[in-house]
C-alpha cells in the first residue's frame, strides 16, 4: 500500500512538473501514473547497471554524472510511452530535478502527517 501513495505522489509530481515545464508534455493523470511506474521500474532495473559501468566517470565529476543517468533513464521511459514527450536531454535534466524536489517536499508533508499520528 505503500509503495503505491508514493507512486500516486510521484505521478502528481510529474503532473505539477509537466505543467510548469514548457518541453515537457503528459497527457493526463493515467499517463503520469505509467510514467512514475515505468521510471521506478527502469530505477531498479537499469539504473543499477548504469551506475556500475559508470563508476569512473561518477568518481571523476564527484557524483554528478548521476545526474545524467536520472536524464537518460527518463529519456528511456519517455520513449517507451506514447502519451509522453520530452523534447530534449536538457529538458529531461531539468525535469529529474524539478520531480526530486517535489518528491522531496510531498515526502516530508506526507512523515509530517504519520508523526503527528503516532503522537494521539
Amino acid at each position: 500500500m505503500n509503495f503505491l501513495v508514493k507512486l500516486i505522489l510521484y505521478a502528481v509530481a510529474v503532473l505539477l512538473t509537466s505543467y510548469l515545464l514548457p518541453g515537457v508534455h503528459v497527457d493526463g493523470f493515467f499517463a503520469a501514473f505509467i510514467l512514475a511506474a515505468v521510471i521506478s521500474l527502469l530505477n531498479i532495473t537499469v539504473k543499477p547497471l548504469l551506475i556500475i559501468l559508470t563508476i569512473p566517470v561518477t568518481v571523476f565529476t564527484l557524483g554528478l554524472f548521476l545526474l545524467v543517468i536520472n536524464a537518460i533513464i527518463i529519456l528511456i521511459a519517455d520513449s517507451l510511452i506514447p502519451d509522453v514527450m520530452i523534447e530534449g536531454f536538457w529538458w529531461a535534466l531539468l525535469f529529474s530535478l524539478v520531480v526530486s524536489v517535489f518528491n522531496s517536499i510531498f515526502t516530508s508533508l506526507s512523515s509530517d502527517k504519520s508523526k503527528q499520528n503516532e503522537r494521539y
